[in-house]
């Protein structure tokens, strides 16, 4: 198995880096609007089943498509 370049950013440092610049830039940002449209479907899921509350399908869906946007 290869092991990891140290000097590469890992998925959360990524993450967070992205958080940020979307926290500079608002709506300008290209990530923003997938985040918030992620977040919404997550909160309408979460509405829709007994199993999880809208908050939690709000920041899983959010959650999920900033991992997307990152990974790419």
């Amino acid at each position: 198995m290869a092991r990891p370049n140290p000097e590469e950013p890992t998925l959360a440092e990524l993450a967070i880096e992205e958080v940020k610049a979307m926290g500079k830039q608002g709506m300008n940002h290209p990530s923003t609007r997938p985040v918030l449209i992620g977040g919404g479907v997550g909160a309408a899921i979460g509405l829709m089943l007994d199993a999880v509350s809208w908050p939690f399908g709000l920041f899983a869906g959010a959650l999920i498509a900033l991992l997307v946007r990152v990974k790419r």
